[in-house]
């Protein structure tokens, strides 16, 4: 039988800078095909060129016996693409039916839309998947998990010949997970081929029939399923040697750290929703805590979650000694812990702004005399965190926009030191900043460590958390799994926790 989809030598560029090298993909008719890879893999840019967002600059597309040239969403529905983002493009305030027919309501007299057979055709598309419900009720009344079945039914109104998932289940508990499980399959015994790009490992041994692995814009390899393990994968994924990861043997996990005596935060049993459901921790003065897991592991929910961004559903959180539940990240900011987010351009830099208002934002409540901003004081601030921090700014007012990536990073690690906390949450600090920058920000890291402060870092390089950190703690799948300390841990030890985490020591 012929491929559905075949892509071949794909390439894309955006400004010179390659995203996509030589990537492949080939997916069977009826068959639910996993694609995975770390962030910056490429898998979105190339699910963006097969659905017509983004043109290709080299290879070949055939879908459904034919050369594929879409150039926009609409063409890649009409086609037979129909895909299901992680962020549903659904209207909340609108019906589920108008959600399920928008754009190809049933029409009586040509003109007016026919409600009742509407109605009708909605709720046969859902009892497929066993789902009854009020289909004239507006769709935001309904949980995430049925607006994602929405989704799908949605496609499935559209003759869907390849249906993509993007993360489907990130937002769903157990029971919901495997409801949209079992759409999946009723998808595959209808002759619907799936697409499904997941995190989480685990779901692939359960619901996919292969998968195709994508490292640095390239596809990396295609494998059967029930031919591969996990840790294959996350070798793969990582460019690792599995046999060697074997050979090594795991590292003996362990709790605690001898060479450090004061307790400055305990975290027990954390939870704050299905994507942290059990994270445990502690973190001792002048120490680095590694959180180490693939991505939706759980590590940034974690992070929030002591950060007071995210309320806390059962656990307890403990400060120097004490109960610690903040609100918000005031209360947080208030109890000396400090946030540098992962997503520096959309959470992190404010554009527009100079370097000045950017390295002062956390600072302007204790700068206030009299009602307004001590000016003075400030300046003075920022002078001294732009040379000791070696920021390249032609002046503090220059707008930060303008500065190199490492740069922007200096300037917001300088805005949590200058808060003068105990405890520096530090997520991807040195992500997208070149080498030199790179090693600039982990040696104020380190001193920041040593004046007896704390840190929590987390990042996807498992060189960066082998070389910085006293302890690791691996996540999967929103819990806290195992514990590598020195001098056990290594990039293989590391690997082959996250994959063989149901043997590790919680």
């Amino acid at each position: 039988m012929a491929p559905l989809l075949t892509m071949t030598g794909i390439k894309k560029h955006f400004g010179g800078v390659p995203a996509l090298r030589d990537a492949s993909l080939e997916i069977e008719p009826g068959e639910v095909h996993a694609l995975i890879g770390q962030n910056g893999a490429g898998k979105s840019t190339l699910i963006k060129i097969l659905t017509g967002l983004y043109r290709r600059d080299e290879g070949e597309v055939e879908f459904a016996g034919a050369p594929s040239h879409l150039s926009s969403p609409r063409g890649a529905q009409s086609a037979g693409i129909a895909t299901i983002y992680q962020e549903l493009n659904l209207v909340p305030l609108r019906s589920v039916s108008e959600n399920v027919v928008m754009g190809q309501e049933p029409k009586s007299f040509g003109f007016m839309i026919n409600w009742p057979e509407a109605h009708r055709r909605t709720r046969e598309i859902l009892s497929r998947f066993g789902i009854e419900i009020d289909v004239t009720a507006p769709l935001g009344s309904y949980s995430t998990a049925i607006q994602q079945l929405v989704a799908i039914a949605r496609a499935v109104s559209m003759d869907a010949k390849l249906v993509i998932m993007d993360e489907p289940t990130s937002s769903l508990d157990s029971s919901e997970v495997e409801i949209l499980f079992g759409v999946v399959r009723e998808l595959k015994s209808s002759g619907v081929s799936v697409l499904y790009v997941s995190h989480f490992l685990d779901e692939l041994f359960q619901i996919c029939d292969r998968v195709t692995i994508m490292r640095d814009g390239k596809t990396v390899g295609c494998r059967e399923i029930a031919d591969t393990t996990k840790l294959d994968l996350i070798a793969a994924m990582l460019g690792r040697n599995a046999d060697e990861i074997e050979a090594e043997g795991l590292t003996e996990l362990a709790g605690g750290s001898a060479a450090f005596d004061e307790v400055v935060l305990d975290v027990d049993h954390v939870a704050t929703g299905p994507r942290l459901s059990e994270f445990s921790m502690s973190l001792h003065r002048g120490e680095i805590v590694g959180l180490g897991g693939l991505l939706g592991s759980g590590r940034t929910e974690a992070a929030r979650s002591i950060f007071g961004l995210d309320p806390l559903t059962s656990g307890t959180l403990r400060l120097n000694g004490r109960e610690f539940k903040p609100a918000e990240p005031s209360e947080a900011i208030r109890a000396r812990i400090a946030f540098l987010t992962e997503d520096r351009k959309a959470e992190g830099i404010v554009p527009d702004m100079s370097v000045r208002e950017n390295l002062t934002l956390a600072l302007l409540p204790s700068l206030r005399r009299n009602g307004q901003i001590d000016r003075e004081r400030e300046k003075e601030l920022v002078s001294e965190f732009i040379r000791k921090l070696g920021i390249k700014t032609s002046h503090m007012d220059q707008p930060i926009r303008e500065l190199s990536g490492g740069n922007q990073q200096k300037v917001l690690l300088a805005r949590w030191l200058a808060t003068k906390p105990d405890i520096l949450i530090l997520d991807e600090p040195t992500r997208g900043v070149d080498v030199g920058a790179k090693r600039e920000i982990q040696a104020i890291i380190r001193t920041f460590v040593d004046e007896g402060h704390a840190v929590i870092l987390i990042s996807s390089e498992f060189e960066e958390l082998v070389e910085g950190a006293n302890r690791i703690v691996v996540m999967h799948e929103g819990k806290s799994v195992s514990e590598l300390t020195n001098p056990g841990i290594t990039e293989n030890a590391l690997v082959r926790a996250l994959a063989h985490h149901e043997d590790a020591t919680p």
